[in-house]
């Protein structure tokens, strides 16, 4: 597959010849639940997952990798990134192309459980992020300090809020403990959390260790979701590396 073309800064759309978005209707057949039906006509009228498809990339969630880092500068040239829950691999893709991995500058390492075709750049870890020899494994990977680390993992939904945010606060707590390990001093973290009220045990030692600490909703996050990135960029720490 050719390299993805970098996304722009503009809102992608499907639009007829009067400029008017198209919608499209999904008709309930066969076997085909109303919950499918609906998730079908969202995937089918999401610009996004068009223009995702059009640029060459794997997944929507690219463009909010794009734009975060349009808007705080994670990805320079010749950067380091750990990319944590990458499967299919939009995320990977954009710090392939930005940090010039594809180039032979930057180096990306992509690590999931879930099998995952390669991305040119980058190197692929087929592995359990909470495993014993998970940490080890990456920073044999990685070659040096960080400069990124960035989690968009997420355990699979259980349909209760409460047990949802604790479960994926647990990844982004576990995320941020190897990263404060391997960030070389002025790195960046980036990890996805949701919307509740049990940040506050992360945000204290991220405000401890970080210059600077956001939480932002870029636009390719779909309004509806409880989704959320915490952003903290500078980095004071300065341990990785060190025996």
């Amino acid at each position: 597959m050719s390299a993805p073309k970098r996304p722009g800064r503009g809102g992608p759309g499907k639009r007829g010849p009067a400029g008017r978005r198209l919608t499209v209707k999904v008709k309930t057949a066969g076997r085909r639940s109303a919950s499918s039906k609906l998730w079908l006509e969202r995937q089918l009228n999401d610009p996004y997952v068009a223009e995702a498809r059009r640029l060459g990339y794997r997944s929507r969630a690219a463009f909010k990798l794009a734009q975060l880092d349009d808007r705080f500068g994670l990805i320079q040239p010749g950067a380091r990134v750990v990319d944590l829950g990458a499967a299919p691999g939009g995320w990977t893709q954009v710090a392939a192309e930005r940090s010039r991995a594809r180039e032979g500058r930057g180096h990306v390492v992509a690590v999931d459980l879930t099998p995952m075709e390669s991305v040119a750049g980058a190197e692929i870890l087929e592995l359990d992020f909470l495993a014993a020899e998970a940490p080890g494994r990456i920073r044999a990977a990685l070659g040096g300090p960080a400069d990124l680390v960035m989690s968009d993992m997420a355990a699979p939904a259980t349909g209760h809020p409460q047990t949802d945010h604790l479960r994926i606060m647990a990844l982004a707590e576990a995320a941020y403990a190897f990263a404060r390990e391997v960030l070389a001093p002025g790195g960046a973290f980036l990890a996805k959390v949701l919307r509740g009220g049990a940040e506050k045990q992360l945000l204290d030692a991220l405000k401890r260790d970080f210059a600077t600490v956001r939480h932002v909703k870029p636009p390719a996050s779909r309004a509806d979701s409880a989704e959320i990135y915490v952003v903290a960029t500078g980095f004071r720490g300065g341990r990785a590396g060190q025996p």
